[in-house]
C-alpha cells in the first residue's frame, strides 16, 4: 500500500517529507520519490528499491531549499518497480507533479486519449495520466484546486491524490475518492505520530501564508 506525505509550511520541506516517508516504511513498498517546489521550479527525485536509495540520490544531488514538498512510497500496481515508474510524475511542461495511492480504473482510455493529443507519457502508470490531465485543465486558466476538481470528475476508481503546481507555490492539493487520508496543521511545530489504518488525523505545520486543501472528489461529484 502506497504511502503519501505532503507538506507546506516554515520548515525545510525535504526534511519533513523524508522523515514522513521513513515512518511509513512499515507499510511495504518497492520505490520512493519526492518533489519540492522552489523559485518557481519543480525538482523531483525517485529511485526503485528502499528509501536508502532515494536518500543516497538526494545526498549526491541535493535539491534546492524549499518549504513545499511531497513524497511517496510505491507498491507497484501498473508498471514494474523501476525509477521510471516511481512517483512523483510530472506533466509535459514540468510544472505539475502528482503522487497517488489507489487505482484509476479507466487509466488506459485516458492514457490513449492523452497520447493521441500529443502528450509524452514516460511511464507505464495510471498516475501519470493525472499530471497530464491537470496540464490541460490549467491551460484554461484558474488554479490547481479547481483544475483537480475537474480532473477528478473524469477518474474512475478508489484513490487519493496529492498534487503541486508552480503556479500555486504555497498550495498542496489532496483530494480523495473513498481512500482514507489525513491532514493537519499547527502554528509552530510538526508532529509525526505512527500512522495506522485507524489514524484519522495527523498533526502538521502550516504557516500563515500557506494553504492546504483536502476534499472528497468522488467521480461525478
Amino acid at each position: 500500500m502506497c504511502g503519501i506525505v505532503g507538506y507546506v509550511g516554515a520548515r525545510p520541506a525535504l526534511d519533513v517529507v523524508v522523515e514522513g516517508l521513513a515512518r511509513l516504511e512499515y507499510r511495504g513498498y518497492d520505490s520512493a520519490g519526492v518533489a519540492v517546489l522552489a523559485d518557481g521550479k519543480l525538482t523531483t527525485a525517485k529511485r526503485a528499491g528502499k528509501l536508502v536509495n532515494l536518500r543516497t540520490a538526494l545526498d549526491e544531488e541535493p535539491p534546492p531549499e524549499s518549504t513545499l514538498g511531497m513524497g511517496h512510497t510505491r507498491w507497484a500496481t501498473h508498471g514494474a518497480p523501476t525509477d521510471r515508474n516511481a512517483h512523483p510524475h510530472v506533466d509535459c511542461t514540468g510544472s505539475v507533479a502528482v503522487i497517488h495511492n489507489g487505482i484509476i480504473e479507466n487509466f488506459a482510455a485516458l492514457r490513449a486519449e492523452l497520447a493521441e493529443a500529443g502528450h509524452g507519457l514516460e511511464s507505464d502508470t495510471d498516475t501519470e495520466a493525472v499530471a497530464h490531465l491537470l496540464e490541460d485543465e490549467l491551460k484554461g486558466g484558474g488554479g490547481l484546486a479547481d483544475a483537480m476538481r475537474r480532473v477528478c470528475r473524469r477518474l474512475e476508481g478508489a484513490f487519493t491524490l496529492v498534487a503541486v503546481h508552480t503556479g500555486d507555490p504555497d498550495l498542496v492539493v489532496a483530494p480523495a475518492a473513498t481512500r482514507p487520508s489525513s491532514s493537519g496543521w499547527g502554528p509552530a511545530r510538526t508532529s509525526w505520530p505512527a500512522m495506522s489504518p485507524r489514524s484519522s488525523r495527523t498533526p502538521g505545520t502550516r504557516s500563515s501564508s500557506a494553504r492546504t486543501r483536502s476534499s472528497s472528489c468522488a467521480p461525478g461529484a
